[in-house]
């Protein structure tokens, strides 16, 4: 799993039939401390993310075994929104204090 914060949409009125229903997310990964990272990755949405919340994304053959994405072709799906993390003792993000 890789943390990453949401930091856009992508919308497609015309895709494989076996995609309708999906929300698609612009996803850039964070370290530890919050920096973005360069590079951008579009997710699946399968926990109702929205735009500037930190999540979980997996990739690969793990993007495809939720609910959601089973028997789908992705390649990366969220699969949770993050509350907080810690790093040795201390909290380096709290949803809600550090949007």
């Amino acid at each position: 799993m890789i943390l990453a914060k949401v930091v856009g949409t992508v919308v497609s009125t015309r895709k494989e039939e076996s995609l309708e229903g999906l929300k698609f997310l612009v996803l850039q990964q964070v370290d530890l401390d919050k920096n973005l990272k360069p590079g951008f990755v579009i997710a699946a949405d399968a926990v109702g993310a929205g735009v500037d919340e930190m999540v979980l994304y997996a990739t690969g053959s793990s993007a495809r075994q939720t609910i959601k994405t089973d028997k789908r072709p992705c390649d990366a799906v969220v699969m949770a929104i993050v509350d907080n993390w810690e790093v040795d003792g201390e909290i380096k993000y709290k949803k809600g204090v550090d949007d």
